[in-house]
């Protein structure tokens, strides 16, 4: 079951969903809208490597947008910061952005009961796009789950890897799993 807007606004509430900064505007019927936030990296190697801290070029997207190019993976954050301590979240794109040609995540979609900070995207796209920083960008839906068979939160596990991210987007940590 995903959550009504109603059943958000109720989590809200109670603090087991946190949205900041948070818009009412933002809530659609059984999801919640992401805005892209200011900075985009991409990796500075042509050829990753995934035993490796690949570095990444961070960037400011500029007022007057910045042209996103096929064949590049961009790394982008979004605006919001959220905690989710009952629910398991999901971001998905945005149709209007699918009908752009963007895609904003290759395979990160499923966050973790107990994710608290901001959503690094995948991003790539099929034909030279503009992007803005502050457009929406993608959408949060949120799964119940039984609150009492949560063992250990990911805010909480040792190998979290992505937890407390900040305001820029965050390359991969594959080499951290010691594979």
């Amino acid at each position: 079951m995903i959550l009504t807007d109603g059943e958000i606004l109720k989590e809200i509430e109670k603090k087991t969903i946190i949205i900041e900064p948070y818009d009412r505007k933002n809530l659609g019927s059984n999801s919640y809208d992401v805005h892209l936030g200011s900075k985009l990296a991409i990796y500075k190697d042509e050829i990753l490597d995934a035993k490796k801290n690949n570095e990444i070029e961070l960037f400011d997207i500029p007022d007057e947008g910045y042209i996103l190019q096929p064949g590049e993976l961009y790394l982008g954050v979004t605006e919001e910061y959220t905690e989710t301590h009952e629910h398991v979240p999901f971001l998905e794109g945005k149709s209007s952005t699918g009908r752009l040609g963007i895609s904003i995540h290759a395979t990160a979609g499923k966050g973790d009961v107990g994710f608290q900070g901001t959503w690094t995207l995948e991003i790539n796209c099929v034909k030279p796009t503009r992007v803005y920083k502050g457009m929406p960008i993608g959408q949060l839906i949120y799964f119940p789950v039984n609150k009492d068979t949560i063992l250990v939160p990911y805010c909480k596990k040792s190998n979290a890897k992505y937890n407390a991210q900040s305001n820029q987007p965050v390359g991969s940590m594959m080499w951290k799993n010691n594979f």
